[in-house]
């Protein structure tokens, strides 16, 4: 009786071990604003996703490293538009804070 008692009080920890729940972090970034034309709400959708790229790489923040906005795939008149849409959704990831790398 006491070996069956002895057993169980040594696995008790083992089985209990596996009762732990992962927690999931969902993270959304931030909507860009509603007075954002349709240029700038894609381009702050491309700044959202090069900042998280650049958290994860381990790099400082520079929206300037980044091809897209330095070079707008846009047409002429709407360049400036772009690049405050990107920069807006780039600062929105730095400033609400980012998921740890791997999420």
């Amino acid at each position: 009786m006491k070996k069956i008692l002895l057993l169980a009080v040594l696995l008790a920890p083992l089985a209990l071990a596996g009762c732990a729940h992962r927690t999931v972090v969902v993270y959304e970034p931030p909507p860009p604003p509603s007075e954002f034309s349709q240029v700038a709400q894609q381009a702050y959708h491309n700044g959202v996703v090069a900042a998280r790229r650049d958290i994860n790489a381990g790099l400082p923040p520079d929206v300037n490293r980044h091809p897209r906005f330095r070079r707008p795939p846009v047409e002429p008149p709407f360049i400036e538009d772009y690049r405050h849409g990107f920069r807006a959704g780039y600062q929105a990831v730095y400033r609400n804070g980012a998921p740890p790398a791997g999420y």
